[in-house]
């Protein structure tokens, strides 16, 4: 604020923020302590936000093929030499070569849900300007794209009136939901509605009715972690293909996927990150859940179970296990992850809405490019959407 006198109001200075890229991989290693300083200033917190979840997502992700290509265009947002941003993007080619393609800017995280949030990382009030930085620069860039895909862009943010007057087309929404936890469990489950409530009473009982004690075991340690996925990856396999009524995805069924995860895992143990959550009857786990501690919060990522122990709601009793640890060591809150399933709303969670938002490049070839891609339907791989893309076109 600049001081005018006793009787004049104060204004804010515009603030000057510079963008820069940043090239080649060995940029991670450089920004990396920056960056989760930033990180570590979000609430809720996600792995996905991280310095070593993008670093490893560039590792095992980027496609060098013919029928698309993706070049590292990772840029920071920085002010009086303070970083107030990081855009963790690529320029990615269908096909890579060839009169007929689309090229398009986006986050990292074009995965099957294994990202589950994706977009700039900034804290809420840094997102306007931040954008705002980066539209310019990207403006003046010599590259050249169809459409920018910015990820998600937080409601709970600043920059939508400018987003709009860009022309970005804000839709799909993707809630991320979180408990606070309270001192005690007593105190936090007195919080919670009557439903929720009996069910855990019930999936308590039916274990205690039918003579079966369970346990918590909490796996931590880098040595024990690479078993705990194992069974992690057998028993999240065994729910999405089981006849549930509700259907769930194997999210981790391509080598890819789990090489990925396999790392992060392994890495996040070295840091004393990693809490897989297993839920114990007799010798074996009847259910699993991995969990990342960051700072006093912990993020519950994906979860299986053993089918046959479904009738007891193990996954129930294996959340609030995992909520009573948390209590037990004082953090702050529990991350439920995304989605609007019943097994996380039940629990009258608070929640961050992120907005997916598209800003297409002036022009009729642009806006052909981008209104092909979307009516590929999700093909399943590229070289089928090429063959649709090369159709439209042609029209």
């Amino acid at each position: 604020m600049v001081a005018l006198g006793p009787y004049l109001e104060a204004t804010p200075l515009p603030r000057v923020l510079q963008v820069q890229r940043l090239e080649g991989p060995e940029a991670f290693a450089f920004l990396a302590r920056e960056w989760d300083e930033l990180e570590a200033q979000l609430t809720p917190r996600t792995p996905f936000a991280g310095a070593l979840w993008n670093e490893l997502w560039w590792k095992h992700y980027p496609s060098e093929r013919l029928m698309v290509h993706d070049d590292l265009f990772l840029h920071v947002v920085r002010e009086r030499g303070r970083l107030v941003a990081v855009a963790p993007m690529m320029l990615t080619r269908r096909p890579s070569v060839g009169p007929v393609k689309t090229s398009v800017l986006q986050c990292f995280g074009a995965d099957v849900n294994v990202t589950e949030i994706r977009g700039l990382v900034c804290r809420p009030e840094d997102q306007g300007p931040a954008l705002g930085a980066l539209m310019a620069h990207f403006a003046r860039s010599d590259a050249t794209w169809d459409w920018i895909d910015w990820g998600g862009v937080r409601d709970d943010g600043s920059g939508h009136e400018e987003l709009a007057a860009a022309g970005v087309i804000t839709g799909r929404q993707t809630p991320t939901y979180y408990l606070p936890l309270a001192p005690s469990w007593a105190e936090f489950r007195g919080r919670l509605s009557r439903n929720i409530k009996e069910s855990l009473r019930k999936c308590y009982n039916s274990l205690k009715r039918d003579g079966h004690g369970f346990s918590l075991r909490v796996v931590e340690s880098p040595a024990e972690s690479a078993a705990a996925l194992q069974v992690f990856f057998r028993l999240h396999r065994q729910r999405a293909r089981s006849n549930a009524k509700i259907k769930h995805s194997d999210v981790f069924a391509k080598p890819k996927d789990r090489a990925f995860l396999t790392e992060y895992v392994q890495r996040m143990a070295e840091r004393g990150q990693v809490r897989i959550f297993q839920l114990e009857v007799g010798s074996g786990v009847v259910a699993t859940r991995l969990g990342f501690q960051l700072g006093d919060e912990l993020y519950l990522y994906y979860s299986g179970y053993e089918m046959a122990w479904g009738r007891y709601s193990v996954m129930t009793t294996l959340l609030a296990e995992a909520i009573k640890w948390a209590i037990d060591r004082r953090l702050r809150l529990v991350g439920l992850s995304t989605g609007r399933d019943v097994s996380k709303l039940r629990w009258g969670p608070q929640s961050v809405v992120f907005r997916s938002a598209l800003q297409v490049t002036p022009g009729w070839q642009s806006a052909l490019a981008f209104r092909a891609y979307h009516q590929m339907l999700q093909a399943r791989d590229d070289d089928s959407a090429l063959a649709r893309l090369l159709t439209l076109a042609r029209r």
